[in-house]
């Protein structure tokens, strides 16, 4: 039986994007010589390119996706390194800290599954990983206990757009979605600590570039200082090359070869025809995402997530990454995000052959499904 390969529908490599690379291959091409970016630093004082952050706030303002004013930037090593750096920065000052004072990290279902195996894996006496908002019984926002909020907006897996539960006294929003091509962008962000990708943004996961906007000068500090002593900085190689990028992404926002209206056509496209496909369907179904005014697009725009967030509906089939993975599609069990096995994340941002493998699929099952009913 020809098997989808282990990361077709599985990972959230964004390989859709490459397409657009493709077709600005000159412009996006950069050549380092052996002798250059040999210091630790930029200009002997920093290990930040101050261009680079100049070239992110303007994108932030053309995107109008984000609040970059009287905010500071984190560089880090993908998103992922900046998780811990910011749970880090919001706990407890070791010099004042008492086993009272630990703070508790909670996320809501379903929830990006990194959160807790970070938390978990540095096993800090400073933080711990205390599970679910909906476990919070009776949670009184006043009551002095120091929780740490992760929301995911738009969510990972289910694409949704969503704010914090429980009101929590440090809330960390990781908006690795939060462009055109994924959502609509109602309104520019405007949170303490906003983390953001590359790989996300441009489709350049192998690079390893995150930053986190961040509003209180304190928690700054903690994250710098954390960055600093986990990897000494970002790799400059890796700011050369991302300044390259955006520059080539903002030279062309709101015309024709905007990477943005090119990466949410081909969403919208593939959501669309996968969308047709299990409507027809009582085995299956689809997390709704209704149309939604944005900003950026200046209209109502139909959903593209990046993910489809599956749901199998026969009471006896209670684990759909096993039933999906029977039809030789290998996706992302629910219980990954906190959530029941009954759901499986399905990822539609890799390349177009991927997709169309995965479409394929899913069809035989639908049209399987019809026949039996027979």
């Amino acid at each position: 039986m020809l098997r989808i390969s282990l990361e077709c529908a599985h990972s959230g490599d964004p390989l859709f994007m490459e397409p657009y690379w493709r077709r600005n291959a000159a412009e996006s091409a950069v050549l380092v010589a052996g002798w250059h970016r040999m210091s630790y630093q930029a200009n002997g004082e920093s290990f930040i390119s101050l261009e680079l952050e100049r070239h992110l706030r303007l994108l932030h303002e053309a995107v109008g996706n984000a609040i970059t004013r009287d905010r500071f930037i984190v560089f880090g090593v993908g998103s992922t390194q900046l998780v811990n750096a910011a749970v880090h920065a919001l706990s407890p000052d070791d010099v004042n800290f008492n086993e009272s004072s630990t703070a508790l990290v909670v996320g809501t279902a379903p929830v990006y599954g990194l959160y807790k195996q970070q938390t978990k894996l540095f096993d800090s006496r400073e933080n711990l990983w205390d599970g679910l908002t909906s476990n919070l019984k009776n949670f009184n926002a006043s009551s002095g206990a120091n929780f740490i909020e992760f929301v995911t907006s738009p969510n990972n897996p289910d694409g949704q757009l969503k704010q914090s539960v429980i009101g929590a006294s440090s809330v960390i929003y990781d908006h690795a979605y939060y462009w055109p091509h994924y959502t609509a962008i109602p309104n520019p962000a405007d949170e303490d600590i906003m983390l953001f990708t590359v790989s996300k943004v441009s489709g350049h996961a192998g690079s390893r570039f995150g930053w986190a906007l961040v509003k209180d000068n304190k928690v700054y500090q903690k994250m710098v200082q954390y960055l600093f002593l986990n990897t000494m900085g970002v790799s400059r190689d890796t700011q050369l090359r991302i300044l390259k990028l955006l520059k080539v992404i903002l030279a062309q926002v709101g015309r024709e070869g905007d990477i943005f209206k090119f990466s949410y056509e081909t969403l919208n496209k593939r959501w669309t025809k996968l969308s047709n496909v299990i409507s027809s369907s009582s085995r299956f179904s689809l997390q709704k995402i209704s149309p939604q005014y944005c900003t950026y697009f200046h209209k109502i725009r139909d959903p593209s997530p990046a993910y489809a967030w599956v749901k199998c509906e026969r009471m006896e089939e209670t684990d759909c990454e096993a039933v999906l993975r029977e039809a030789g599609i290998i996706s992302r069990t629910g219980e990954a995000f906190e959530a029941e096995s009954r759901y499986t994340r399905l990822s539609l941002i890799k390349t177009k052959d991927d997709f169309d493998q995965l479409l394929t699929k899913i069809e035989a099952l639908v049209s399987n499904e019809r026949v039996s009913s027979l």
